[in-house]
């Protein structure tokens, strides 16, 4: 519960000691940010941002502004962040910076431990962003209360900025330069046709091969800003998806070196036999229907050999 401000007087061997009561809550920490079913896939992220907080975001990497963390730690913690100094229509790094500076210090009032990547985070790359979103919906839903808040009427009916993610910016720029390299080689090549010809043609015959290669050249070139727009979309999907299944893999070799070292204490002498120990190999070696672990590989080692890194 929210305690309000007072103050009181007590006595203690004789000497009177002024106590001051903040009216602030402390926050609780929270540390876990593994990939559980818990988790929010990144739409049912995006979709609790913009219902929280009335906002328009479409990608993750957005919020490498910052302002959107500062609204919802106001919505948990009433004045725990000055809102009017918060940039929500921040469009360069500096700002985002600044954002994040204002989040830092509420954590501190509140007594949060996170200390924020700010260097990583304004670089708008998904991974990082996800991360730290992972971490903060936790975060948000263990101190969040239930209270009403009007988070567009709070910031004054400001929309934030939705190119905040330095990735969304970069994105549309490459489009309009890449159809005018493609002209410039492509408007050449008559030219290096029509010197080649007449030294195995007559002169008559050379005149007409320019406007033919002409013709079939110059229908290329109406497609091919939509061809390039198409390959950079799936190039930053396929980015996206590398770095997710670069995370989720780390996930996987952290815990599956956790089971590695599980199985090796029920496997010691003074555990072997014991009924517990009997209990967490059978659930360490149960698999689903389909499925069938790999015995050795071919050298003779155990793939959970590799785990014992971790």
């Amino acid at each position: 519960k929210k305690r309000t401000g007072w103050r009181r007087w007590i006595v203690i061997n004789s000497k009177k000691i002024f106590l001051l009561h903040l009216d602030l809550v402390m926050a609780v920490n929270v540390f876990n940010t593994g990939v559980t079913s818990e988790n929010l896939s990144r739409h049912e992220m995006m979709q609790w941002i913009n219902d929280s907080l009335q906002t328009n975001y479409t990608k993750i990497e957005e919020m490498c502004a910052g302002a959107a963390y500062c609204q919802f730690l106001d919505m948990l913690f009433e004045n725990c962040i000055p809102i009017k100094k918060v940039k929500f229509q921040a469009k360069l790094e500096h700002e985002y910076i600044q954002n994040w500076k204002l989040l830092q210090t509420g954590f501190k009032k509140v007594g949060v431990d996170k200390i924020i990547p700010v260097d990583k985070l304004v670089k708008g790359k998904f991974q990082d962003n996800f991360e730290f979103l992972q971490w903060f919906k936790k975060f948000f839903d263990a101190n969040y209360g239930g209270q009403e808040y009007d988070a567009l009427a709070v910031r004054g009916g400001v929309m934030p900025n939705p190119t905040g993610g330095s990735t969304g910016i970069a994105v549309k720029k490459p489009t309009q330069p890449a159809a005018v390299v493609n002209k410039q080689p492509l408007s050449n090549k008559p030219v290096a046709i029509a010197q080649k010809l007449p030294s195995a043609a007559t002169q008559k015959k050379a005149s007409p091969v320019p406007q033919k290669s002409a013709s079939n050249i110059s229908k290329p070139n109406i497609k091919a800003p939509v061809n390039q727009h198409e390959i950079e979309n799936l190039t930053i999907e396929l980015s996206e998806l590398r770095t997710n299944v670069e995370g989720l893999e780390k996930e996987r070799d952290f815990y599956f070196g956790k089971l590695r070292d599980i199985e090796v204490i029920c496997q010691e002498p003074e555990n072997a036999g014991l009924e517990l120990s009997e209990r967490v190999l059978q659930i360490l070696y149960a698999t689903e229907e389909g499925f069938a672990p790999p015995d050795e590989l071919e050298n003779g080692e155990e793939i959970s050999g590799e785990a014992d890194e971790y």
